[in-house]
């Protein structure tokens, strides 16, 4: 999936839109939140190849997301999900846009995004 396809279609599917909260040289990360808590689901960044094991060279579109700890080691095992580049090794994985399959891909944030989302109380009955 290319970048422009991962916008448009997290946009669409969660009725978000990015938002680019850093400065120079970081003003092409992306981060989609909730609307009601603002916190991240998704960070979109460009990152050297190498960064991930890879023998090509160049960058990559990669996304982070939020990953349950019991889940992670299965996630691992596709092909484009690594350990997180640069948020919580335990609770988020990094993905490579040309490397994972879309509906790993979308799986995956759907994960982040109800791990991510306001948790309610519910009412004790009396």
């Amino acid at each position: 999936m290319t970048k422009e396809d991962f916008i448009e279609y997290v946009s669409g599917e969660y009725g978000v839109v990015p938002d680019c909260p850093f400065e120079k040289p970081y003003e092409d990360v992306k981060i989609f939140r909730h609307k009601d808590n603002k916190k991240w689901f998704v960070i979109l960044i460009e990152v050297e190849k190498e960064k991930f094991g890879r023998k090509d060279k160049g960058k990559v579109w990669t996304i982070g997301v939020k990953c349950d700890p019991l889940l992670r080691n299965a996630f691992l095992q596709l092909k484009g999900v690594y350990v997180a580049y640069h948020m919580n090794k335990e609770h988020w994985l990094s993905v490579c846009l040309d490397e994972v399959e879309d509906n790993d891909l979308k799986t995956l944030v759907d994960i982040s995004f109800d791990l991510t989302k306001k948790k309610y109380k519910q009412k004790r009955s009396a």
